[in-house]
């Protein structure tokens, strides 16, 4: 039985967004850290995103690695193998013996990635959970994408 109650993310736009917005249109809470002043690349984080935590630093590492450590499970999207920041993701959460998921749209099927999604959201004791992805400029179309994914993975909870 999957249980999530609140989706992490460090609100970077891509991926991160797409988690956030997902939350809120459909009655999950969300939270997370964020760097210092809101940071992302396309200016401050609005306010419309509530309870974040600003970093006392503007680094997306140390959110990153907050983000892994204050949540039960981390899931990483991605279309090809992992890079920057959602490769640090990924490390980290071996590094704090966290459950992580690495999803490649590119290298299977939708239906498979959310079947094995499933899977493993219900074999592990997740409410909280960290959702991590490129961002907007290095894939544009992963926010569209991350967004229909995690509707149609949660769809009837």
């Amino acid at each position: 039985m999957i249980r999530i109650r609140r989706i992490i993310a460090g609100g970077q736009t891509g991926a991160d967004r797409a988690a956030f917005d997902f939350a809120l249109e459909h009655g999950f809470g969300i939270g997370g850290y964020i760097p210092r002043g809101r940071r992302a690349e396309d200016g401050p984080l609005p306010e419309t995103y509530p309870n974040l935590t600003e970093t006392p630093e503007k680094s997306y590492a140390v959110r990153t690695e907050l983000n892994v450590r204050h949540s039960d499970a981390t899931l990483i999207l991605s279309h090809g193998p992992l890079t920057g920041g959602s490769r640090l993701t990924a490390k980290l959460a071996r590094r704090h013996r966290k459950p992580a998921l690495h999803l490649d749209f590119a290298a299977a099927a939708t239906d498979e990635l959310i079947e094995k999604a499933r899977r493993w959201l219900a074999a592990i004791n997740c409410e909280s959970l960290n959702v991590a992805g490129p961002r907007a400029s290095t894939d544009p179309e992963i926010y569209a994408k991350t967004k229909s994914f995690l509707e149609r993975l949660f769809a009837g909870q």
